[in-house]
């Protein structure tokens, strides 16, 4: 099978970790951290996806206090809201709202593309309205690999060493 054949069910992550968007930031980095993970869904009580928090994110809401010294008068006024403490954010301050997606069906080079044009580096995975996964880069360039000849059969995990 070839990866512009390939299907994002195929490939995805199937039971992916998601966090609530009360939930404080510092867990979710936490959470993050520990599963060497860079996007973590953001599903609310009824678990529908609702967003998506990435790394880029978290260094975003954690740089921004830092840098408000360094910002003119007028711009620290916007950002006084941004300068709480890292144990009073909840993921729903710092997280992706307008998250991007894919379907299972959807093809691996569809994936891709989207994962270009919208410069993202992972797409949830939804069908029915309900999260069944993730796809990320790794994913795609895991899939890509398995398609070329020469290192067809290798295991991709540890192909390199």
């Amino acid at each position: 099978m070839s990866a512009m054949t390939t299907l994002v069910r195929d490939v995805m992550a199937k039971a992916p970790i998601t966090v609530d968007p009360a939930a404080p930031l510092a867990a979710a980095i936490a959470v993050m951290q520990e599963k060497q993970i860079r996007h973590l869904p953001v599903v609310d009580d009824t678990g529908r996806l609702v967003g998506i928090i990435t790394d880029r994110d978290l260094r975003s809401a954690v740089l921004a206090p830092a840098l408000v010294e360094f910002l003119p008068l007028s711009m620290r006024r916007a950002l006084d809201g941004a300068a709480q403490s890292l144990q009073e954010l909840r993921v729903k301050d710092a997280m992706t709202w307008g998250v991007v997606t894919t379907r299972p069906d959807a093809s691996v080079s569809e994936a891709a593309a989207v994962m270009f044009e919208c410069r993202v580096g992972g797409l949830p995975v939804c069908a029915n309205g309900k999260l069944v996964g993730i796809v990320t880069e790794r994913d795609i360039f895991k899939a890509l690999m398995m398609a070329i000849p020469a290192v067809r059969g290798a295991d991709p995990d540890t192909f390199f060493w």
